[in-house]
């Protein structure tokens, strides 16, 4: 029997578990497929296998994404995924005690913290600690969060964006905010719809996004053949979209993002402004993959910009490294 630690930053897009002493051995989607029989409900997929099915399936499977906007939305299937996760990161090893550092969004009420522990601890884990999501973030992206300078992070994840400036293991400064690489989809699919009367759906809108999604404008703009449903005809049809268009279409967002940089900032008290100006603005999450977001954000708030070494994995390998030194980052957990 042994004894083994888990980590996981716990996505509304994916989810990354992270085994102590080997690093990420799991990066899945956020996705359950559900059989419905009846009064009954069985978990059919989870991760990758479940994503293939979205917007797929028959009348009685539904995929669905149990974790909305950095929360859990249904807590019977997200104990169920985590259950899931864990049993594959486990890999048929026999566990007598497990402990798990689970990542939550920075605004997280108490309530949603209960929810989260109480899921992990029905999953089969005996201890169960939290840490702020920007936090994990600075962690893994190497900024000096413990010392008494202030280190300023925007983690766009799948659900929720969050800005915060940190000093002395705590967020001095911290905002999130409810728009982030899921509100980006949506408005790529209203935006098509009401641009070229064509109705796309969240996977496709994510390819778009992924492919030409920009934030500012670029050297060279690009374009991408998209198939939808024709709004007027119902019949399915292929149109051209150009990389200025889907700018046009997350604009709205974008603005979002730079007032709650720019409400962080103001709240952050001199000294710590001066290591800003100094140290910069670090960016990680998977909107960090969107072109051109840092040179918007620098010219928005006259702060040099950097994207992280490895943005889609900065909470991830912050909290595997919080698991990893226990002892050292305690006072960084919930």
């Amino acid at each position: 029997m042994i004894s083994i630690d888990l980590a996981i930053d716990l996505g509304t897009a994916n989810t990354l578990v992270h085994v102590r002493g080997e690093g990420v051995v799991l990066n899945e989607p956020s996705v359950v497929a559900i059989v419905k029989d009846g009064t009954n409900t069985r978990v059919l997929a989870v991760g990758r296998d479940a994503k293939e099915m979205l917007g797929k399936t028959p009348g009685n499977i539904v995929a669905i994404r149990p974790m909305r906007d950095g929360v859990i939305a249904d807590f019977t299937v997200t104990e169920a995924m985590i259950k899931a996760f864990i049993e594959k990161a486990k890999s048929r090893r026999y566990v007598a005690r497990s402990r798990l550092i689970i990542s939550v969004p920075a605004a997280i009420t108490s309530i949603e913290q209960k929810a989260v522990r109480e899921a992990a601890l029905g999953a089969g884990v005996d201890e169960v600690y939290l840490i702020e999501q920007p936090m994990a973030a600075a962690v893994g992206a190497g900024l000096p969060v413990r010392e008494a300078r202030g280190s300023m992070i925007i983690d766009i994840g799948g659900g929720t964006s969050d800005v915060a400036v940190i000093s002395l293991g705590g967020l001095v400064a911290a905002q999130t905010l409810r728009v982030a690489g899921d509100k980006f989809d949506e408005a790529i699919v209203n935006f098509v719809r009401k641009r070229h009367n064509i109705l796309i759906g969240e996977r496709t809108a994510e390819l778009i996004k992924v492919k030409i999604g920009s934030a500012y404008e670029l050297d060279e703009e690009v374009d991408i053949e998209v198939k939808g449903r024709d709004l007027i005809t119902g019949v399915p049809r292929s149109i051209v979209v150009t990389s200025v268009e889907i700018r046009e279409a997350l604009s709205d967002c974008m603005r979002q993002l730079i007032l709650a940089v720019k409400a962080t900032l103001e709240k952050t008290p001199p000294e710590l402004s001066a290591d800003i100006i100094e140290r910069g603005i670090v960016l990680c999450g998977g909107g960090a993959g969107i072109r051109n977001l840092d040179v918007l954000l620098s010219q928005e708030c006259g702060l040099p910009v950097f994207v992280a070494e490895n943005p889609l994995l900065a909470v991830v390998d912050g909290v595997g490294t919080v698991l990893e030194n226990l002892d050292n980052y305690k006072k960084l957990l919930i």
